[in-house]
């Protein structure tokens, strides 16, 4: 099938190499919601797209896996013994560049599948579309258009970044680029950049959200590390990204070789004033401070069993499906928190520590870890969650991810609530005191790095 023919009543996607991929909604314009026809095949044994069993779909993902169908069916059955991938070969940014066009302005049911309560983007779903993204850039950059060679499995390994710099409108047409901006031996780091433009803005205004992945590479036999084309960066902002994101691997590298050290004098203190207060509300809770809630008080959790419809093309959990289902429930938890409605800043780093697998129990736990009340502008909600696949006949629970996520209240929510204020989170036990000391910790030093 070529790649700009499509089957009936689907969307057109209009692609060229480095081209923008247009996303359109998964619903025939003949038809409602409610009456989705199945796709017919488009020519021979090769099924469409959205008749591949399992697979997670959303409009984007749909999209990305029909630009990369042949890729993609490679992935799913690779030749047998087929040798690795003999030599490297070296390619640009720019090679590997793609983006998505998303047509809210035009298309009515895309605009709905993404719109919030509050007529903005859904996040969450958001974090979905960049996860996907990214998985395609990455197959770009590492695929060397052998057939006879075994394609590299490429995974999420974490996320460093993800910062929103401007509320995002459901009602205005949304484009992401994103390109491979660093590579190592077998890993590789994917920067997004998601624009919107409105009436008077300039190019560097247009930018909405900044997002950075890491991928690994596996060999497809044998499951161990496998080297990945090398990277040329040209320009020079492409040369100063590379330089940036080799300092961050270079500190990564840093901080997990080294052991863990001892709590300085300053630090100790610290731990010894948070516990100091934690106690009061265990020991004397009617002499607590009423600004002051414990933290294992703020908590939410979320369980679900893991279906097949929500694997990628590995046959493992969507990273992406995760990253959704864990804002959610950090969203739910500000907001239960704040008691009014929270607006999302950013995801810090993450690892995807474990993958997750069909039919694995996973349960999803949340807590406020820390706020920041200096500025009453911007108040600052710190909140964790951390997921642990769990298997009950095994006895055993195994932490897959954590992840943090900064919110603030929306000022229109806040306006409307005189005398507003959230309160400090203190821990109750040593465990409890120490994370938030290690979140801080991180916080700062990454409010280092971007000044």
């Amino acid at each position: 099938m070529d790649l700009n023919s499509s089957p009936s009543n689907t969307p057109t996607y209009a692609i060229s190499v480095n081209g923008t991929i247009p996303v359109s909604s998964t619903f025939a314009v003949s038809t409602t919601p409610f009456e989705t026809p199945l796709p017919s095949n488009s020519s021979g044994d090769r099924k469409h797209i959205a008749l591949w069993p399992g697979m997670y779909h959303s409009p984007v993902t749909t999209a990305l896996w029909e630009a990369r169908t042949k890729t993609f069916e490679r992935l799913l059955d690779p030749p047998r013994d087929a040798p690795p991938q003999s030599e490297l070969v070296t390619r640009t940014p720019s090679q590997s560049r793609t983006g998505i066009l998303y047509n809210f302005s035009s298309d009515f049911v895309l605009r709905e599948q993404y719109r919030d309560p509050w007529n903005d983007v859904r996040i969450g779903k958001l974090l979905e579309d960049l996860d996907a993204l990214a998985g395609t850039i990455s197959v770009k950059h590492c695929s060397d258009e052998d057939s006879t060679t075994r394609p590299l499995i490429l995974v999420t390994a974490s996320v460093d970044k993800i910062v929103l710099k401007k509320p995002i409108t459901v009602n205005i047409d949304l484009t992401i680029v994103g390109s491979v901006i660093w590579v190592g031996h077998s890993s590789m780091e994917i920067q997004l950049e998601v624009t919107q433009s409105k009436q008077g803005d300039d190019d560097s205004d247009s930018i909405v959200l900044t997002a950075n992945f890491i991928f690994v590479a596996r060999d497809s036999k044998t499951g161990k590390a496998a080297p990945v084309n090398r990277l040329s960066p040209e320009t020079a902002r492409e040369k100063l990204l590379f330089e940036q994101a080799e300092a961050r691997n270079n500190l990564k590298k840093r901080k997990r070789g080294g052991e863990k050290k001892d709590l300085e004098n300053g630090e100790e203190k610290k731990l010894k004033d948070l516990l100091a207060e934690g106690r009061i509300f265990c020991d004397m809770p009617a002499l607590a401070d009423r600004d002051s809630i414990l933290l294992r008080d703020t908590s939410l959790e979320n369980s679900l069993l893991c279906q097949p419809q929500q694997r990628n093309i590995h046959g493992r959990i969507f990273g992406g499906f995760l990253m959704n289902r864990a804002f959610e429930l950090a969203f739910s938890t500000a907001y239960a928190f704040a008691g009014l409605v929270p607006y999302f800043l950013e995801v810090d780093h993450v690892d995807f520590l474990r993958p997750v697998d069909v039919g694995d129990f996973l349960r999803l736990k949340s807590c406020v870890l820390y706020t920041e009340l200096h500025d009453p502008d911007q108040p600052l909600i710190n909140v964790e969650v951390v997921a642990h696949v769990t298997r009950p006949e095994l006895r055993s629970s195994e932490v897959s991810n954590t992840f943090h996520f900064s919110f603030t209240v929306r000022p229109e929510a806040k306006a409307m609530k005189n005398g507003f204020k959230l309160r400090n989170v203190v821990p109750a036990t040593e465990e409890e005191a120490r994370r938030i000391l290690e979140r801080i910790d991180a916080d700062n030093l990454n409010e280092f790095f971007r000044t």
